[in-house]
């Protein structure tokens, strides 16, 4: 979140969301890692534009990004929450500490300071005493890891048929060192009180003055050094991914616990892919139908023919019938996109244009006088404004 998301993408932040997805897509083209294959700096600049991309592609991700920044996605776009920091925002600018909703509705405003100070905070919340800014200790519970997406370019054929995908994902793993605990296994002085095994908040706002973290004692277990107490490290990794058929542009597959690792031995989140399906140069997808423009000669639209006509599930034979014009619709049944739900597929449309020879050779000149002479009145009789 350091570089500024509009500029990794190359736009100006009153870009229209048509003009976000086609610079996604051009610099998706050249970062992709399966076109910069073992190139780190390539995969990077791939995983920037793609988190640009998940952020102002989201109408509401993008207002608040928007609004604070940054500090949007480590509140993880939570509406309450960016209410609470809204207050908190104005009563720091106020030089006060009030008017910020402190378990307003039931909403726990450590957990807005946890996201955003790194977790500083005693269980249950945050100390009013810490409000700008003081230095403490992680709660001691665990914590579900956050969700993660990733989006992945298909063709339409890929869509049409489902596929495997093979990415390099990198995400919040658990730490290795102290398998996700969070803690060194030492005991030392409580970091939530200084040693003391008193919380400054029954200053403010009463209570027993208990430290939430030592339960007074003054003693705790020492954070990780590795992972700094999270239980949590930056990892890479490749996951295969099947993408079934009948996925199109916006389709999620779910990957669950392939997410980020959970904080302090908590459970992993689950892994979105979102999918990008390309536009196809010959076949139009609407819904689960396709359509495809097949062209036919002279001789087939008039007398009728037998023509090949390839589909994603291979080559058909087709009756063109006798006296067939341009624009005529022809239907192949289940010759479509697979329904994601389990229903019955789409089906293919063949759109017939009649072609006729582009050379005038003698010959052509002489059968195209014969054949003027079949026409019965003037084809454009009917066409009056």
């Amino acid at each position: 979140m350091a570089d500024d998301y509009y500029q990794i993408l190359g736009v100006d932040r009153t870009a229209s969301a048509e003009d976000v997805k086609k610079a996604y897509r051009k610099l998706a083209r050249k970062y992709h890692p399966d076109v910069n294959p073992g190139n780190k700096a390539a995969e990077d600049k791939f995983k920037q534009v793609s988190s640009a991309f998940e952020v102002l592609s989201d109408p509401k991700k993008r207002k608040l990004y928007d609004e604070f920044g940054p500090d949007a996605e480590k509140i993880g776009f939570d509406e309450k929450k960016a209410e609470a920091y809204r207050a908190y925002r104005s009563s720091a600018a106020s030089g006060g500490a009030g008017g910020i909703p402190f378990g307003a509705e039931g909403f726990d405003l450590g957990d807005l300071f946890n996201d955003l100070f790194g977790g500083r905070g005693g269980a249950g919340g945050v100390d009013p005493n810490d409000f700008f800014g003081a230095r403490r200790g992680r709660s001691a519970g665990p914590e579900r890891g956050e969700d993660l997406t990733a989006r992945v370019q298909l063709s339409l054929g890929e869509a049409v048929a489902g596929t495997e995908r093979t990415l390099s994902i990198s995400r919040p793993g658990r730490c290795s060192a102290c398998s996700g605990r969070g803690d060194s296994g030492r005991m030392g002085t409580c970091p939530t009180c200084g040693g003391s095994g008193r919380s400054r908040r029954a200053g403010l706002f009463g209570g027993n003055g208990v430290c939430p973290n030592c339960q007074g004692t003054g003693r705790a277990l020492e954070p990780c050094p590795q992972c700094g107490g999270t239980g949590v490290k930056e990892e890479a990794t490749r996951l295969t991914v099947k993408i079934p058929a009948g996925v199109s542009t916006g389709s999620k597959v779910r990957l669950a616990g392939q997410g980020a690792a959970g904080s302090r031995g908590g459970p992993p989140g689950d892994l979105y892919i979102e999918t990008d399906v390309t536009e196809h140069p010959l076949v139009r997808r609407e819904g689960d139908d396709l359509h495809i423009d097949l062209p036919v000669t002279v001789p087939e639209a008039l007398l009728g023919a037998d023509v090949r006509v390839p589909t994603f599930q291979g080559e058909v034979t087709v009756k063109v019938p006798p006296g067939s014009q341009s624009g005529r619709r022809m239907r192949l049944k289940g010759r479509g996109v697979p329904s994601l739900k389990g229903g019955a597929p789409g089906d293919l449309y063949l759109h017939l244009q009649v072609k006729v020879p582009e050379e005038a050779t003698a010959e052509a000149r002489a059968a195209a006088e014969a054949l003027s002479r079949a026409y019965r009145g003037d084809v454009r009789r009917e066409l009056t404004l």
